[in-house]
């Protein structure tokens, strides 16, 4: 592993949370809200939210050196954006740019007990961000860039998306990693009814990690859902054909309680890129398709764990680890973010996860009843029919993460 890691620019969507903290779940808590009622709540907590802040800071908790790039504007929210990212560290809040013009966005998390969280969200200033808005004169050195949510930024969708293909275009020209996340667009506004497939096709040839969960994705190429099965691996496999030949070169797939799942390219010329960060352990991201099961933990809230989980794949790749142990890590910071209602409160720094990994910290079982995959029941990874090692198997892939 190396001891330095490289220096990650995280960009796009950033808002402020507002989360009441729901007690009732289940059943209750649907019934509950009804026309007319009235629901107690015990607290609230407020936060920052968004890409740029829920992995951003992620990585500056697993001590990846970070630079945070959005936009907000001239107002009490705003203002309270900013406060909390410094709050985190003096100079995060040096890259988001105010814009008296606009407002800031914010989001209402509803996230009670043991029921999947929806939101109630305003765009604000992310609608009007588009490629100028990221200083590239200023980030040179950054190892990777990575930008979050583009569905939820009217500026980057248009046109066919042709301000996030001018922005990951120049990315990639000027030497670094770039990585792409998502987001679900509301289905009933003009997000909802582009031709994702269109965009899509013309981001990835720039975009090396493409990190969706397989609700976003599934419905951007079509509607296709989960099938009966856990995560569906079949699904997975033929999302991530499409998504490599559009051009990706990683295809990470979040899928919440059944863990994550990693394809990448069998052209090694392709993620030759990736070399300046993972040094020696190049080779074990060529042509692997491999999933890991989720670490178990008591969840408190589920918002924030997707890109905290992007976190945790992006810190293990730029600390030089294998498929195998960034994969490990991603599940790991995904799961310690559920155990706080916010995105950021759970996460811990890297030595403490690793730590938490060695100690032999509880994970579902790989599955046993997947054609073709092979299962590694103690480490919780499975190996499918199109990865290259799934034969290779022994402590070097499915080992403790490296000190």
């Amino acid at each position: 592993m190396r001891e330095e890691a490289a220096s990650a620019v995280v960009a796009g969507h950033i808002c402020l949370d507002v989360i009441p903290a729901i007690e009732a779940g289940g059943e209750r808590a649907r019934n509950r809200f009804a026309p007319g009622s009235l629901v107690e709540i015990a607290s609230t907590v407020i936060s920052t939210g968004g890409a740029v802040s829920n992995t951003g800071l992620a990585l500056h908790r697993l001590a990846i050196p970070t630079r945070l790039v959005g936009k907000v504007g001239d107002d009490l929210f705003g203002r309270a954006i900013l406060q909390i990212l410094g709050e985190y560290g003096p100079s995060l809040a040096g890259g988001i740019a105010t814009d008296p013009s606009v407002s800031s966005s914010y989001t209402l998390v509803i996230s009670p007990p043991g029921v999947d969280r929806f939101f109630l969200h305003y765009p604000g200033a992310n609608a009007t961000f588009v490629a100028a808005d990221v200083p590239f004169d200023d980030l040179a050195g950054a190892g990777l860039f990575h930008f979050g949510y583009p569905p939820a930024m009217r500026g980057m969708y248009v046109n066919d998306g042709e301000e996030t293909v001018k922005m990951f275009r120049e990315a990639a020209q000027r030497g670094m990693i770039t990585s792409l996340d998502m987001c679900m667009p509301d289905v009933e506004s003009e997000a909802g009814g582009m031709d994702w497939r269109r965009v899509l096709r013309r981001v990835l040839p720039h975009v090396d990690l493409f990190l969706p969960n397989l609700q976003e994705i599934g419905f951007m190429l079509g509607g296709r859902g989960r099938r009966a099965g856990g995560c569906g691996v079949e699904l997975c496999s033929e999302l991530a054909d499409e998504l490599l030949a559009m051009g990706a070169a990683v295809v990470g797939l979040k899928l919440g309680e059944e863990g994550m799942y990693l394809r990448t390219t069998a052209d090694s010329d392709r993620l030759s890129g990736l070399t300046s960060v993972t040094g020696p352990t190049f080779l074990s991201w060529v042509g692997r398709e491999i999933h890991s099961t989720r670490f178990e933990v008591e969840a408190a809230g589920t918002t924030g764990c997707g890109d905290a989980a992007v976190a945790g794949l992006i810190a293990g790749l730029l600390r030089g680890l294998t498929i195998e142990k960034a994969l490990t890590m991603a599940v790991a910071v995904g799961a310690c973010c559920a155990e706080a209602a916010d995105a950021i409160s759970g996460l811990r720094p890297w030595g403490e996860m690793r730590q938490r990994i060695d100690a032999g910290w509880n994970r579902r079982p790989a599955p046993v009843d997947w054609p073709g995959w092979t299962h590694d029941a103690s480490a919780g990874l499975s190996r499918g029919p199109n990865d290259a090692q799934r034969r290779q198997t022994g402590a070097d892939g499915h080992g403790r993460i490296e000190r």
